[in-house]
């Protein structure tokens, strides 16, 4: 029973991410980010658990990917599609059908989630960093968005929010960068010296230090600032060699 421990971990996950759908159909985005940010913690910890008690395996594997495709794959789809959705309604005096049919672009963040989640398990080169954006960094700075239009004291990014072409474009360049051939870092740590992880020491101050300062709209740039930093990186490795 010890060993299934991470397995019903994850299954905190999916159970989280299925609550999440809910509230996200039901455009309760901040309940819907709640459980998803509790199912990215779930997501975090099965894998800790695994390595601690030794108990990783196939099953484990496939199940986290699995989890992560509700939480971290259809419930960002449906938030965009919504947020759309909504723009659409508030700009317009009468309801048209075409509103879903044009908000389904939104629905491309799942399909992308679902093609890395499948590549991932495959892909023996990401066991010690990612190749492409995770699907939980994507999902957070998804839901992030309609909480930064909601409590954020910048109007102008509020208004870039209500703007579709722009919510369209975070689409398209989110599910490219999922599945591009970027070399991302974790946040495994093998040791704790400054010297071997200086990059991941200075995202996370760097990290808490927007998130006390920002709110909300710390999320989107520290994803972006993680993305900087990865190809910083990579780039002064190739530069070493």
């Amino acid at each position: 029973m010890i060993k299934q421990l991470p397995n019903l971990i994850t299954l905190g996950n999916l159970f989280c991410g299925t609550i999440a759908t809910i509230f996200a159909v039901e455009s309760n985005f901040k309940m819907a980010a709640l459980f998803v940010v509790a199912g990215i913690v779930f997501d975090f910890f099965d894998g800790f658990v695994a390595r601690l008690l030794k108990a990783s395996g196939e099953l484990g594997k496939q199940l986290d990917s699995l989890a992560d495709m509700v939480t971290s794959g259809v419930v960002p789809g449906i938030i965009m599609s919504r947020l759309i959705q909504n723009n659409l309604l508030n700009q317009s005096n009468s309801f048209d059908d075409n509103f879903l049919d044009v908000a389904l672009i939104g629905l491309i963040l799942t399909l992308g989630a679902c093609y890395r989640l499948a590549n991932f398990n495959i892909d023996t080169r990401q066991s010690n960093s990612f190749i492409g954006l995770p699907t939980p960094a994507m999902s957070l700075f998804v839901i992030s968005l309609p909480l930064i239009q909601e409590y954020s004291n910048y109007s102008y990014v509020s208004e870039l929010i209500t703007n579709n072409y722009v919510l369209i474009f975070i689409t398209v360049i989110l599910t490219y960068l999922m599945n591009a051939e970027i070399p991302l870092f974790s946040l495994k740590f093998k040791n704790y010296t400054i010297k071997d992880n200086f990059i991941k020491y200075l995202f996370l101050i760097t990290s808490i230090i927007l998130i006390f300062a920002l709110n909300y709209l710390s999320v989107p740039l520290i994803i972006i600032f993680y993305i900087i930093l990865s190809v910083i990186s990579n780039y002064g490795k190739k530069a070493k060699l």
